[in-house]
């Protein structure tokens, strides 16, 4: 199973949609707080929609309480500021891929300890980043495609007509 981990999310609508994804994934969402929101937050739940009750999630007071927790993961951390590309890593099935907060991506001091770790979404020089559920959904569909998609629907279904 893939973790995401969000470090400091700001914004109930980005956390919202990851939820939904994850759940539709079967991935597992971890939260790192501060959070700028409350998890009951009716934006949350309007994102996710009718997923959240169905979605993995565990919330840590901080970074070092999520490491502890989660003792020798591989963690992959999204970063504008790596050299490697989200495909040029082998995503393991059990793997985390960590996103920082929207304001500011992941702590550099963090960054620093795990630079051989640290992928980028490649992007236009004048553009700051993308939204972070969308970069979630990059790289989380990279680390599913890499591994298989292991029980997923492959085929799709025409209501009235057959391909």
């Amino acid at each position: 199973m893939i973790n995401i981990v969000l470090h400091e999310p700001e914004m109930p609508a980005n956390t919202g949609n990851i939820g939904r994804t994850c759940v539709a994934t079967g991935a597992r969402l971890h939260l790192i707080e501060p959070l700028g929101f409350l998890i009951n937050d009716k934006m949350i739940k309007r994102s996710g929609m009718d997923y959240w009750d169905k979605l993995d999630v565990t919330t840590y007071v901080s970074y070092e309480e999520f490491l502890e927790k989660n003792p020798g993961a591989k963690i992959y951390m999204a970063t504008t500021k790596s050299k490697q590309t989200y495909t040029d890593v082998q995503y393991e099935e059990d793997c985390y891929i960590m996103f920082g907060k929207e304001s500011a991506g992941i702590p550099e001091e963090i960054l620093l300890e795990n630079k051989s770790t640290c992928v980028r979404i490649p992007m236009l020089d004048d553009i700051r980043s993308l939204n972070l559920s969308n970069s979630v959904a990059i790289v989380l569909y990279e680390a599913l495609r890499q591994n298989g998609f292991h029980n997923f629907q492959m085929e799709g279904q025409l209501h009235r007509y057959e391909w």
